[in-house]
């Protein structure tokens, strides 16, 4: 019964389970903030080429 007592007050995991979704988090907002600035350069820069060859 004590184990079971010890193992309920435990929170070690449930921090590291915290840790890895604020991880997880920061990777998909790193992600799609890349892919919104890589879009925009890649449109900026073919205005630049049509530009340049007129």
């Amino acid at each position: 019964m004590t184990f079971l007592t010890n193992f309920m007050k435990q929170d070690e995991g449930v921090t590291a389970i915290e840790y890895g979704l604020i991880a997880a988090l920061i990777a998909v907002a790193i992600i799609v903030g890349a892919g919104l600035v890589g879009t925009s350069l890649n449109t900026m820069f073919t205005t630049i080429a049509g530009k340049l060859h007129t």
